[in-house]
């Protein structure tokens, strides 16, 4: 299909990458950069019941995260959320919008995990960052008023990659039974796969492969990481016994293909899994782009449904 004309907008208003510029990328001001670009002003932020900044115990320190509670009396189920941005840019920032929508819509928590980033903390500092909140909730809930047997994980592009290893690391380590997850657009496989999305949606589609290809080279510590499925899930050789999935993807990203196989190794695995394409789309319409692209509703919808439904609402 062609892109979504919103979409084509977005694609329109955003520079190309030169392919022939040799300038080294600097990642502070990568990072800088995108966190002033998604910055959401206060007026338009979604209501909520109270947003709150604190820290949970990790393997190399506090994690920061932030705390999204819905209105009413706890404890709220938890919703475990991971922004993307290769593991190596992105913040809190840019997901406000969702996890305040998110948060209302499912009646949950919503925990934002601000985990290590690449390449100062190459992997697996995101991986074992993201299981280690979730762990946590699983132990403390109820110190920051959540259920502690209510807990869903999920995220976008490298936020959905550490879900579905949060989810993977809770089947193998003896860990919480977690209700759902959650996969927007994951990072499941390595750019050069072989997918068509890859070679389809390479250039001109918000999410580039260069991009993908220089993430792959900030993240993983040594090339014998990418056999490891706590780094590509898709490695796995056993995904049965995992949190039932819900899996949202755009038809025009070089992700998409490794989110669908995904999805369909889940099911085959016995593992209750819903598939969402969502046609003329491009990358990030769930987080950064949801103000700008009218789809980011229905996804949102889409999630909270699942969510009180795992939850045991709804």
């Amino acid at each position: 299909m062609p892109l979504d004309p919103e979409a084509q907008r977005i694609i329109d208003r955003t520079p190309a990458e030169d392919p022939n510029s040799a300038a080294p990328l600097d990642v502070a001001t990568m990072r800088e950069q995108f966190r002033l670009m998604w910055t959401l002003p206060e007026e338009d932020r979604p209501p909520v019941g109270s947003v709150t900044e604190t820290t949970v115990p990790g393997p190399a320190g506090d994690i920061p995260v932030r705390v999204y509670k819905p209105e009413g009396e706890g404890p709220f189920p938890a919703f475990v959320w991971f922004h993307g941005g290769g593991w190596t840019i992105g913040s809190l920032e840019e997901n406000e919008f969702s996890c305040r929508t998110v948060c209302t819509a499912a009646g949950a928590m919503v925990v934002s995990v601000d985990y290590r980033l690449a390449p100062e903390n190459p992997f697996p500092a995101a991986a074992d960052d993201a299981y280690a909140v979730v762990a946590w909730i699983a132990a403390h809930g109820s110190e920051i008023g959540a259920d502690p047997a209510r807990i869903a994980v999920g995220g976008e592009s490298a936020g959905g990659n550490l879900a579905a290893v949060a989810a993977l690391k809770a089947r193998d380590l003896g860990g919480p039974d977690l209700a759902l997850q959650v996969l927007v657009s994951p990072v499941l496989g390595h750019p050069d796969d072989g997918r068509a999305s890859y070679s389809e949606y390479s250039e001109g589609f918000f999410l580039s492969k260069s991009s993908m290809d220089w993430f792959f080279t900030t993240y993983p510590s040594d090339a014998r990481d990418l056999d490891d499925p706590y780094l590509l899930p898709l490695r796995s050789d056993d995904l049965s016994g995992l949190a039932p999935a819900l899996v949202l993807g755009a038809e025009c990203d070089v992700l998409r293909d490794e989110g669908e196989e995904y999805a369909r190794r889940l099911e085959e695995a016995g593992v209750p899994t819903e598939l969402v394409r969502y046609d003329g789309m491009i990358h990030a319409f769930f987080g950064p782009l949801a103000t700008e692209l009218s789809v980011a509703k229905d996804a949102h919808a889409r999630t909270a449904a699942a969510l009180r439904s795992a939850f045991g609402g709804e």
